[in-house]
């Protein structure tokens, strides 16, 4: 090889590795593409048989939890408590298990359980457990390849029932939130778990909050809920940007458990974001500043009060739970009017090929013409195996309807065979 040969050689390396780092990391995450709830499968059934779709298969084998599934394209990610422990499943597509690996105990003093869903990043699986345990593993194996006590190594505060995190990516960056005076927020290390950044928020309890990252041309935002504020930091710095605050209860009436559970990701588009906090402000629209310093709020409406089922946003429409008055409901994204009312409990929306799916806390499972000024039930059927409340988010993936109660999983064919 000559000399000239051998500088473009190792030139062309050198840009290959400095293309490879430049890259972003793929991620697979809590209710799908950024958090959204919304899938991308289409030629989905319009109509169930009386019975339900056909159940393709299902396990027994998860243990008590309320975390939904997450899918890379060739594995299934589940977290549940058996026996006290924590564990975290793999199981390929036809439901085999291919690995599990326990991450500490797990919360047992109420709702006993997984409370969130994993996090995928390329070869990494984040998971966190009630307790506060934060635990990154290799997704072919299992093998532990760090771990993080949110209580015991960053000073943090248990909300009434339990951490309830969903961790959010971005590139080398871990977020989550211990909460607490000193650690409030913190960005740890992807590969090493080591703390980058901390910052002190507002020094609330946690919140049971799903957080979601806003990108923006000047910074990249951090949205999360502490026990009584949405919250904007700066990801690269973990500045505290903007604060709003929950003013369904005074300060002096503020404990654990009243007012503070705000478990829904909140909805960003063309510069607004929405939220759903029925246990603080209900349904709110706030403008960000283009450089995500600041926010302005625009309307907010009482009777959007979903809590913990989760929002989605399709054209100039959201659609989300009613926890007072229950029922799936719309709310006009630009007047922030209801639209329609379907009648239901409460419970978890997510959509895909233009319809709407209904999980409600009865346990139904309902398909819904998402019509936004004539909600109605086209099917439903019960999810009648499993135990405990029907918390879980129902998820779609490669034509099927993942549905959780519990320790059972059950994997519905929703694909349309006569399109």
């Amino acid at each position: 090889m000559t000399k000239n040969n051998i500088l473009t050689f190792g030139f062309t390396c050198i840009l290959i590795s400095l293309l490879a780092c430049s890259q972003s990391p793929q991620i697979y995450e809590w209710r799908g593409v950024d958090r959204e709830g919304i899938y991308a499968d289409e030629g989905l059934m319009k109509t169930w048989p009386e019975s339900g779709p056909e159940v393709v298969w299902e396990t027994d084998i998860i243990g008590n939890g309320y975390g939904s599934p997450v899918f890379t394209g060739d594995m299934m990610y589940i977290m549940g408590e058996v026996d006290t422990m924590a564990i975290l499943f793999a199981f390929d597509l036809d439901g085999d298990l291919v690995w599990k690996s326990d991450y500490g105990k797990e919360w047992v003093k109420n709702y006993n359980g997984s409370r969130c869903a994993p996090t995928i990043v390329d070869d990494q699986v984040f998971a966190v457990s009630g307790l506060g345990n934060l635990y990154c593993f290799d997704r072919h194996t299992g093998e532990t390849l760090w771990s993080v006590d949110m209580v015991n190594d960053l000073e943090g505060e248990f909300p009434l029932f339990g951490y309830s995190e969903a961790i959010e990516v971005e590139d080398g960056l871990v977020f989550c939130m211990p909460g607490g005076t000193k650690n409030n927020v913190v960005a740890l290390d992807r590969l090493t778990g080591d703390v980058v950044w901390s910052c002190k928020g507002l020094g609330e309890r946690p919140g049971y909050n799903q957080p979601r990252i806003i990108e923006l041309e000047e910074r990249n935002v951090l949205v999360h809920f502490s026990a009584y504020a949405a919250i904007g930091l700066d990801t690269q710095t973990g500045e505290l940007l903007w604060s709003h605050n929950q003013d369904n209860t005074t300060p002096e009436e503020r404990k654990p458990g009243l007012g503070d559970t705000h478990s829904n990701t909140v909805l960003y588009d063309d510069g607004y974001i929405y939220y759903s906090a029925g246990d603080g402000n209900c349904g709110v629209k706030l403008e960000l500043a283009p450089d995500g310093s600041s926010i302005k709020e625009v309307w907010r409406n009482a009777d959007f009060d979903g809590y913990m089922g989760g929002i989605v946003k399709i054209g100039d429409w959201l659609y989300g739970c009613g926890s007072a008055k229950p029922g799936l409901k719309s709310i006009n994204t630009s007047t922030g009017e209801l639209g329609s009312v379907m009648k239901s409990a409460p419970g978890n929306v997510i959509s895909a090929d233009g319809m709407l799916y209904y999980y409600n806390f009865r346990g139904e499972v309902i398909l819904v013409d998402m019509d936004p000024e004539n909600l109605q039930e086209i099917s439903k059927f019960r999810m009648k195996k499993g135990k405990k409340e029907h918390f879980a988010h129902p998820v779609i993936n490669d034509g099927k309807l993942y549905v959780r109660h519990g320790n059972v999983l059950q994997a519905y064919d929703i694909t349309n065979r006569d399109s």
